[in-house]
């Protein structure tokens, strides 16, 4: 429940509990998209993680936020369904900013070509379940915290099809 409101940079400047939600995008082979970090993103620059992530706007609903941000980021929308909510803490040694989150997930289907925001996506890439559990157990440096946790639930607790 949101009990007020910050702007973004603070909020992770001072490490406050904030609502946020992250976007995990399959498509028909079961494959997970991914993207990449701009290197100009404020924090946890040029790593790769899940399809989104955002915070809703004050009064504006997870869902409605989170199908906005896919949209700016990626260039599509798709009916995105809630999956699972946790909370987490990560620190940025690079920005020192700090990431003290609710996030909400939620899952939705593409199939198409996404158009990615520059500003917002250095790279993306399609990939396999099982290629992803491979590369974070072997680089884990590759990968925003919050990724490793969500996929460790995400894979823990569904089957997808075309998993490997």
């Amino acid at each position: 429940n949101e009990i007020g409101s910050s702007g973004k940079l603070p909020a992770h400047r001072d490490g406050k509990l904030h609502r946020a939600f992250s976007i995990l995008i399959t498509n028909r082979e079961g494959e997970l998209l991914l993207q990449r970090r701009a290197g100009g993103k404020y924090h946890f620059a040029s790593l790769w993680s899940n399809t989104c992530c955002g915070h809703p706007r004050p009064g504006e609903a997870t869902r409605t936020a989170a199908e906005r941000r896919l949209q700016e980021e990626f260039g599509f929308t798709v009916a995105l369904k809630k999956l699972f909510a946790f909370q987490y803490r990560a620190e940025d040694a690079n920005s020192e900013l700090i990431e003290n989150e609710y996030l909400h997930v939620l899952h939705g289907y593409f199939d198409g070509e996404p158009r990615p925001n520059p500003d917002e996506i250095g790279a993306y890439r399609w990939m396999r379940p099982g290629n992803i559990q491979r590369t974070l157990i072997s680089r884990p440096d590759w990968f925003t915290p919050w990724f490793a946790e969500l996929a460790d639930m995400y894979y823990a607790g569904f089957a997808l099809p075309g998993a490997d």
